[in-house]
């Protein structure tokens, strides 16, 4: 992109801030610094954990790493959408998925764009999302971009991203770069996601592999005094890359409700928590990572990139919290708790001549982001869960 196309479109986002924030968060009195300004307070709240009825276990499965990722190498989850006993399969999966992360099926020729939103849906509905909670709409893969008819199925695809310059693809002919990749999706949104369903269609002959990384275990990485005080803060969530995309190729954002009344807009940014607690598990989870987070609230701006930078430090040298999947076949899934993993897809195959990679994606959405001061890390639960068994076993 050039600087003018670059300035123009960081112009744009500043006059849509200006719009939309009130003056005083648009525009800061001047010789206040940001330590000074009203700081957002962390939204709380508390919903107790969700237990499995165990119905998923009669099928056969493995976990992929100690800490993340399981699969689930026979099942057809059309089968399981259609099964008397639906509702209780697709409860335990959720349950599944929020424990695990992210959790893979192979070669699901069965599932359709309709069978996936239906699935990704009832994920959210029967483990307690909110009501008004749909199935995101994105701002820019949406059926204006030519790549399909729905709204609710966003279309990832290299040819379209390399042909509206979205950073991934541009920044791979580069060197070290790659941990740039890393992000939970559609945190700029004041109500983001909870499950997302991504299905390949097309693949390249080798590379593309996707790569998923557990919040439970970063949080749980980082010291006890630490963790107290990221518990306390916020951070700013932001995607301006999206407006300048759009400013770039001429075409307007989606500002009308994406999946949920609170999102709606063209300013594309939202408050969260840095530590956001999963409802599903009750788990504590390092939220604020990634390519959507632009700063955390309260904190210099040296300090608040430090963090960022450490977070994602954290991911990149800890290879033991991630798991790799190679997507091996036409329609192959993954479905993973956005509240709790981050992904980075790996764009290896492009400077190659390998081929084009595609799928659809549902985004389910979920509920506001919390912290829950009773809240526990993922294994301080583990442990007090084993603790609780053994006293029991020998009672």
């Amino acid at each position: 992109m050039s600087p003018s196309a670059t300035e123009a479109a960081a112009a744009k986002v500043e006059d849509i801030k200006a719009k939309v924030l009130p003056a005083k968060e648009s525009q800061p009195a001047s010789g206040v610094s940001a330590q000074e300004e009203e700081l957002p307070e962390v939204r709380t709240g508390h919903k107790e954990p969700l237990k499995k009825s165990g119905v998923l276990d009669q099928f056969e499965h493995f976990d992929v790493t100690p800490i993340i990722g399981r699969e689930y190498p026979t099942v057809d989850l059309k089968e399981l959408l259609r099964a008397p006993n639906s509702d209780d399969l697709i409860r335990d999966l959720a349950i599944t998925i929020s424990q695990r992360g992210v959790v893979f099926f192979r070669k699901q020729d069965n599932i359709d764009n309709d069978l996936q939103k239906e699935l990704v849906q009832r994920l959210g509905e029967l483990s307690g999302k909110p009501s008004t909670s749909k199935l995101h709409i994105h701002p820019v893969n949406n059926s204006a971009r030519g790549d399909t008819k729905d709204d609710e199925i966003s279309v990832i695809s290299s040819a379209q991203a390399k042909k509206l310059d979205l950073h991934r693809f541009l920044n791979y002919t580069k060197k070290q770069t790659q941990k740039t990749q890393w992000h939970s999706d559609i945190t700029f949104e004041p109500v983001p996601s909870d499950y997302a369903l991504l299905r390949l269609t097309q693949l390249p002959k080798t590379g593309g592999d996707t790569l998923w990384a557990s919040g439970y275990e970063v949080y749980d990485r980082i010291s006890k005094p630490l963790q107290r005080f990221l518990d306390t803060l916020t951070a700013t969530y932001a995607q301006p890359g999206f407006n300048a995309a759009a400013e770039k190729n001429g075409f307007k954002l989606f500002t009308e409700a994406r999946g949920a009344p609170e999102n709606v807009g063209e300013l594309l940014e939202a408050v969260h928590p840095v530590v956001r607690t999963n409802p599903v598990t009750g788990w504590k989870s390092i939220f604020a990572a990634g390519h959507h987070v632009s700063r955390i609230n309260g904190l210099s701006d040296e300090e608040s990139r430090h963090f960022l930078d450490w977070f994602v430090q954290l991911i990149v040298e800890n290879h033991d919290l991630q798991v790799r999947y190679r997507w091996q076949n036409e329609n192959d899934v993954a479905i993973w708790d956005n509240r709790s993993v981050y992904h980075a897809a790996t764009p290896d195959y492009v400077t190659e001549g390998l081929g084009e990679r595609k799928g659809s994606r549902s985004v389910s959405l979920g509920e506001r982001p919390y912290f829950d001061p009773q809240s526990l890390s993922r294994r301080e639960a583990l442990r007090a869960e084993a603790i609780a068994s053994l006293k029991s076993d020998s009672s």
